[in-house]
């Protein structure tokens, strides 16, 4: 096989992923390394060079996107990525952390971007838990499926931030403002047969196995069509809210920039390290 790019980006030894493409499918999986394929600083690097790069491979006509192990992805991995937030949250932080802090959230944004702005269609196959960031990736593809042990949490409120990465912008499409506020105002889970009824999933399966062989024979079938017209169906459907999407997550990384440092988030940081419940006081 000739070693051009796009077998380097299907060949790559990747730290957060595993990637394989079989009669035009590719399957790109979560594998961590933190725990529950929780999204550290590899995650971030590397999601936006794997689907750009999927997206130029001409062998390559839809994707599966899952979660090795038991679950899809516990979301953010706090721990790992505790550097990122630090600058910002000192004392009288100013401009530069702040303005630092802002493009680190922006380039967090573009590696979930490239997942939507692939033009190959992406098809995620949930299992277990998909927590935060798991719900910002999943908001991003184009057909979501899940085993019934599948659960969901918009999680962030629960640890002081207001969700950045475009779940509170590429959710009202597909699951609607009431549902939407609802699981982002309270960051309460729900499970599969909820997500089922509200729209986030397109249909739930019995087990991890079998969502995954679903998730397959979904992208088959697309892989079947004449590529260039899918492209151009998805190309069509998503011009509907490109804007919007766009200039939403610009308002919320400026938001974050500015408001995010807070004792509650500091807080929040802190009982994740020390496991347990955190009190918060508005501050």
């Amino acid at each position: 096989m000739p070693a051009g790019p796009d077998y380097a980006v299907r060949m790559t030894d990747w730290q957060a992923f595993t990637v394989e493409t079989k009669d035009h499918v590719a399957q790109v999986t979560l594998i961590g390394p933190g725990k529950g394929n929780a999204m550290g600083p590899d995650f971030w690097r590397e999601l936006p060079e794997i689907f750009r790069g999927l997206d130029a491979d001409p062998e390559v006509r839809a994707i599966v996107l899952t979660g090795s192990g038991r679950h899809f992805s516990y979301g953010l991995d706090l721990p790992a990525m505790a550097g990122t937030f630090g600058p910002v949250m000192a004392d009288r932080a100013f401009a530069a952390p702040r303005t630092e802090f802002l493009y680190e959230i922006r380039r967090m944004q573009d590696s979930v971007t490239a997942v939507a702005l692939c033009r190959k269609p992406v098809i995620a196959a949930v299992s277990g838990w998909c927590i935060g960031g798991g719900l910002d990736l999943i908001a991003a593809v184009d057909i979501r499926y899940a085993s019934a042990d599948a659960k969901f949490s918009l999680r962030e409120a629960k640890v002081a931030i207001v969700a950045d990465i475009g779940s509170l912008h590429r959710l009202p499409g597909i699951i609607g403002e009431g549902a939407l506020r609802e699981l982002a105002y309270t960051g309460k889970d729900i499970d599969a047969a909820r997500a089922e009824r509200i729209g986030l999933v397109n249909e739930v399966f019995a087990d991890q196995d079998a969502v995954l062989a679903a998730a397959h024979a979904a992208a088959r079938e697309i892989a079947d069509n004449p590529p260039l017209v899918v492209q151009g169906v998805k190309d069509v459907l998503d011009r509907r809210r490109a804007g919007e999407v766009a200039e939403g997550l610009r308002y919320v990384s400026a938001w974050n920039a500015a408001f995010l440092p807070s004792e509650d988030l500091t807080e929040a940081v802190a009982a994740v390290f020390e496991k347990r419940p955190p009190q918060f006081k508005g501050k």
